[in-house]
This record gives structure tokens, C-alpha cells and sequence, in this order.
């Protein structure tokens, strides 16, 4: 079982109020450098041709990685659409790299076409995350090339114009699904999804961001007091996953739904047409 901890911050801003990227190559772990070498040999290998550049994103390259808990996550930059390459082997690479090293918490490849990644006049997420929360590992480095961002409206609307739907399809997922690790991969997913949207909701009025979840839980739970021990069940579940379909799915009857309707509120201030994605 593991404790939620206050770690992680929110994203410091430069004087013109854009997300700085806090990721540097300096700041990864030595353990994980091999972790690296191995994920950039096993997809070249296969695609040696495909692969434009990659990116590792999230808690290794800004050194926050919790050792057993965190895993490495992987942005693949492909030159052609991701439909028309074979990735029938990035499942039995993940389990293999994740078995390998005692240390990680598991593997995940994602693999984006160019074209999708270089987007600059809307704000799209995995731009985003490229721009503020990766470092590039391999090939031509696109981030110095890719728009800034503010916390506003068109950011937490990539956090929120799906919302109702990955729920659903978490719900669909977890209906009679008797597999337990599956359920527990499921039930982590989109409790991370709803903690994330719960900070979300709140990015217009604390012109501020994060990925992080207690941050996020925290920033939530400032303008949802009445809101705050649901939102703290749901972080628990981000990092204590359940092996039960019934409960998960019980939380997320509940507060799921009550989150999407208060998204729902929200997308009909800031974005009535339901745009995908909103202009820069």
C-alpha cells in the first residue's frame, strides 16, 4: 500500500506567464539511463527508418521518479501516420523492458505522426507535453520549434473535452472484466484522467498547471472544498489501484458522473461548441 505523499509542484512560469519545461538530461537517474538505452534499441530496431526523434516525458527527466512506483514514459515522433506502421510488438516490448528492470513501474510506448506533433496553431496535448514536460532522447529535437503555453482555457480544454468519454469507456472496460491486473491498470487510468481534470476545471481562475497529482488534487479541492474526500478517494485509487470492478465502477456511477456534469458546465462557458481543440 502506498501512502499519498505531497510531492510534486506546479509548473513555474516565465515573465511572460508561459510553462517552463523543467526536464533535463542531467536531472535522470543513472539507473535509468540503461532503462533509455534500451527502449531507443528496441524501437529502432524495429522501425529504423519510421522514427523521426524520442522523447522521454513525465517524472524521470525532471529526477522525481519514486523508485517501484514511477514508470518511464515514451514519446515516439513517427515520420509516417501511426496507422500505416506495424506496432503489433510495443505490448511484448513494454513487458520486457518493465521485466527487466526491478525498478520501474512499467513501460509505455506512444507513437504520433509528425504532422500531429508539430501543430502550432492549436493547443494540442501531445505538443504540449513535449514542449513542457519531456526531454528529446534521440534524433532531430523538435521542442525548441514547438509554441509556448499558458495555463488557460485552451490548455485545460485538452483535459476536459474527452472527460465524459474515457470515462465511459473505462466503465465499458471494467464491465464483467474479471482480469485483476487489468482491472487495476483501468482503475488507474482514469483515476489519474479525473485528478488531472479536477485541476482542470480550476486552470482559468489559478492561471496555474500541473501534472502532478497531489498538486492537482490540491488545486481542485481550493475551489471544491465539498468536493475534497471524493477527490482524495480518487487519488488513492490513481496510486493504490482496486482489483474490483464493482468498486470502481460504484466511484465512478458517483463521482464520476458528478464530475462530468460540473465538465459539462464548464465547456459551456469556454468552449460551447465543443471544439477538439481550442486556438493558442
Amino acid at each position: 500500500m502506498t501512502e499519498i505523499k505531497e510531492i510534486g509542484s506546479l509548473c513555474p512560469l516565465d515573465d511572460k506567464g508561459y510553462i517552463m519545461n523543467q526536464s533535463d538530461h542531467r536531472n535522470i537517474n543513472n539507473k535509468f539511463r540503461e532503462v533509455i538505452r534500451l527502449i531507443k534499441e528496441s524501437c529502432l530496431s524495429v522501425l529504423p527508418k519510421e522514427i523521426h526523434s524520442i522523447y522521454i516525458r513525465g517524472s524521470v527527466p525532471r529526477g522525481l521518479e519514486i523508485e517501484g512506483i514511477s514508470d518511464v514514459d515514451v514519446i515516439v515522433v513517427t515520420y509516417s501516420d501511426t496507422e500505416e506502421i506495424d506496432l503489433d510488438w510495443v505490448e511484448e516490448t513494454e513487458q520486457f523492458i518493465d521485466q527487466s528492470f526491478r525498478f520501474i513501474n512499467g513501460v509505455e510506448l506512444g507513437f504520433y505522426p509528425l504532422s500531429d506533433v508539430e501543430e502550432s496553431t492549436y493547443c494540442s496535448m501531445i505538443p504540449f507535453i513535449l514542449k513542457t514536460y519531456s526531454i528529446c532522447v534521440y534524433g532531430e529535437n523538435l521542442i525548441s520549434k514547438l509554441p509556448d503555453y499558458k495555463p488557460d482555457s485552451s490548455l485545460a480544454n485538452e483535459h476536459l473535452i474527452h472527460l465524459t468519454t474515457l470515462i465511459d469507456r473505462a466503465k465499458d472496460d471494467l464491465m464483467g472484466n474479471e482480469d485483476i491486473e487489468d482491472i487495476k491498470d483501468c482503475c488507474s487510468w482514469i483515476m489519474r484522467i479525473i485528478v488531472r481534470a479536477g485541476a482542470a476545471l480550476v486552470i482559468v481562475q489559478e492561471q496555474s498547471y500541473t501534472r502532478d497529482l497531489f498538486p492537482a488534487y490540491k488545486l481542485f479541492s481550493k475551489h471544491y472544498p465539498e468536493k475534497e474526500p471524493e477527490m482524495r478517494t480518487a487519488l488513492w485509487y490513481a496510486i493504490n489501484p482496486l482489483s474490483e470492478s464493482e468498486e470502481v465502477l460504484k466511484f465512478l456511477h458517483h463521482f464520476g458522473s458528478w464530475i462530468k456534469a460540473e465538465t459539462k458546465k464548464w465547456l459551456a462557458v469556454y468552449n460551447p461548441t465543443h471544439e477538439i481543440h481550442l486556438p493558442l
